[in-house]
């Protein structure tokens, strides 16, 4: 071969390597059009998110649009509401003219909506609880709107708020502190006092309530004052008032505690206390009202006999009724022919039944001596001792004030005291009457079966075929039914007898029991309750949750992680159980709500322990279970 060919041809095979380098080193023009593409959609699909549409002049806002949109804004107008309701609908054509009116302030406001039934996280972000909700937002904090829902209301508060100086109110309610509790506390005729924790989310529902109520209760003449203590910090004020769950209220009457069982909302909060200031006991001055209240009354009455307010014995009482207002109306009398009528001298506390629960077995009046030594304590005991007559009438309305002492004894039939059907319901009542005669220790009722319908049916009575039933409700929320036959005194008595002598099986609600049970998390139905959870040799987390529980579905992958965690444990057992379909065969667990997660320690399963952090993540669940295990697990020990 020639030089000048050679040197070609290696000139050539150079320019071949430069190619092949320089094409591997750049993506070809179709893969170049595909990222591009890709990349566009990416951004059209964060731009569609982004952006926010309007309806007739008001913007919609969304979960993934709202951070975005209010970020640079000083002022927004936002309402949440919901498709279905009504209200909405009505204010829908007020709220566009609010949008136009607002776009040509100056600076314009923007008017936006939230559809809460869809944007569940800014619903539960901004505690919406019915609609439609209004709130105005101000540099991003949330300002509750309590006017009218009228155009020109809502507008001039709008405007109010956008002013450049505007600032929000200071809290109406009392922050207190070691420093300063007992000064506010004791000179105050009544206040009521909230201990919370600032991570509960009990606490944090509670707090617009809560403020809103103040404000309201501040305007009256002489104002209630409301109060907040933050028992993590003011940890001695919490353990001086017996504080272990939150949120905790108390009411004080010039520094003496009582339990607030009031309603957690605005309006129920105020008007609890507008009835809790007045007085405990209501001054009687005919004779015909007692006499009417012994005719048609369907309560225990109770009435103090006095000569004048200025009787030392008549501010005992008051102290005492105090203590009891929640649950019982009192009455007090300075009549001479009221005071005749009773067959009582002047410093008698009575307490009767109404004339349809009173009988032979029993006293018709019962009368107690109120020296000025005399304890409150000692009159609170007396009215609790002789609130129920023999044989009472069970209601749904008074069975959680008067009939939670166990054993109780109950008759279901068509219990009906009108004029009409009160000889028939008394007919049976009497049969009642013969049997509880012989059984002081236990409490007997009679119930309308329509009002316990469900309890009725619990226990298996239901379709029992007879016109009278009966049930035992015992300690521990254990129930026994009494075997359907003819009812009469003869078969009651047998009854009650089996059951005094333990003869008697409880009844129990319960699922099937699980014929596998081996996952990282039991299975607990009501059969099971006891062997599982009751078990002393074992620590026990049980969760006590309903199978249409929004919250309870959350924490599950949550809670069989726990489950994981722990399945080594010999000495633990993660636990969960249906309590809509489920007997709960220990009253010592209380189920007020669901989630609801007990930790019942080995050897003292009557006093279990509430998980009561709002925090229902891995963590802390993990957390609780460290902190009272019977028996210390090896991370907590390499800890």
């Amino acid at each position: 071969m020639r030089p000048g060919k050679a040197c070609l041809l290696v000139l050539l095979l150079a320019l071949a390597q430069l190619l092949a380098v320089a094409s591997a080193g750049e993506p070809d023009e179709d893969s170049n059009k595909e990222d591009a593409v890709e990349e566009e959609d990416e951004e059209e699909d964060e731009e569609d998110d982004l952006e926010v549409k309007e309806e007739n002049g008001v913007l919609v806002l969304s979960d993934a649009n709202f951070d975005n949109f209010v970020a640079d804004k000083d002022t927004v107008l936002l309402e949440f509401y919901a498709p279905w309701c009504g209200h909405c609908k009505q204010f829908a054509p007020e709220y566009e003219k609010i949008a136009s009116t607002l776009k040509e302030n100056d600076p314009p406001i923007p008017v936006a909506k939230i559809d809460a039934t869809s944007e569940s996280a800014l619903a539960s972000r901004f505690d919406v609880s019915g609609y439609p909700t209004i709130k105005i937002l101000k540099k991003g904090q949330a300002v509750d709107y309590e006017g009218s829902r009228t155009q020109e209301e809502i507008i001039a508060k709008v405007r109010e708020i956008s002013q450049p100086n505007w600032t929000p109110p200071p809290e109406v309610t009392l922050v207190l502190t070691k420093d300063n509790f007992d000064e506010v506390v004791n000179d105050a005729d009544i206040i009521l006092v909230e201990f919370y924790a600032p991570w509960c989310g009990h606490c944090k529902k509670l707090a617009p309530e809560y403020e809103k109520a103040a404000k309201e209760l501040s305007k009256r003449s002489p104002p209630i004052p409301l109060a907040k203590v933050d028992a993590t910090a003011e940890t001695e004020l919490a353990k001086r008032f017996d504080v272990s769950g939150y949120p905790t209220l108390k009411i004080f009457r010039k520094g003496k505690p009582f339990d607030y069982n009031g309603p957690r909302e605005k309006y129920g909060i105020v008007d609890y206390m507008i009835e809790q200031s007045g007085p405990p006991s209501k001054e009687i001055l005919a004779l015909k009202q007692v006499q009417e209240f012994l005719k048609d009354g369907d309560d225990v009455i109770v009435i103090g006999v006095f000569k004048a307010e200025s009787d030392p014995a008549y501010q005992l009482y008051q102290d005492a009724a105090n203590n009891l207002r929640e649950d019982y109306k009192f009455h007090h009398t300075f009549s001479t022919e009221i005071a005749k009528f009773l067959k009582v001298s002047p410093g008698k506390l009575v307490v009767m039944q109404p004339e349809k629960f009173q009988s032979k077995y029993e006293p018709s009046s019962n009368m107690m001596d109120i020296q000025s030594s005399t304890e409150g304590s000692a009159i609170k005991d007396y009215v609790l001792k002789h609130t129920l007559p023999l044989v009472g009438h069970r209601k749904p309305s008074n069975d959680a004030k008067r009939y939670t002492r166990r054993p109780l004894v109950v008759v279901y039939y068509s219990v009906d005291f009108s004029f009409d059907y009160r000889a028939a319901t008394q007919f049976w009542r009497s049969k009642v009457l013969e049997v509880a005669k012989e059984f002081p220790e236990y409490t007997f009722a009679v119930a309308d079966e329509d009002d316990f319908a469900t309890e009725v049916k619990d226990l298996g009575l239901s379709e029992s075929g007879e016109d009278v039933n009966a049930a035992i409700l015992d300690e521990g929320g254990r129930k026994f039914a009494m075997e359907p036959e003819e009812f009469d005194s003869d078969t009651l008595r047998e009854f009650v007898t089996a059951f005094k002598k333990g003869k008697l099986k409880p009844v129990i609600k319960s699922q099937p029991v699980p014929k596998n049970n081996k996952g990282p998390v039991k299975v607990v139905v009501g059969k099971t309750f006891d062997s599982i959870v009751m078990d002393p040799k074992k620590d026990v987390l049980i969760e006590f949750y309903a199978p249409w529980c929004g919250h309870c579905k959350q924490l599950e992958p949550v809670y069989t992680a726990l489950g994981k965690k722990y399945k080594s444990r010999k000495d633990l057992v993660i636990a969960k159980m249906d309590a809509t379909a489920n007997d709960v065969t220990s009253d010592r667990y209380k189920v007020e709500g669901f989630p609801t997660i007990y930790f019942a320690p080995s050897g003292d399963k009557k006093n279990p322990i509430k998980f009561e952090d709002g925090n229902r993540d891995l963590e802390h669940l993990s957390k609780f279970i460290e902190e009272h295990a019977t028996k210390p697990s090896r991370t907590r020990e390499e800890l």
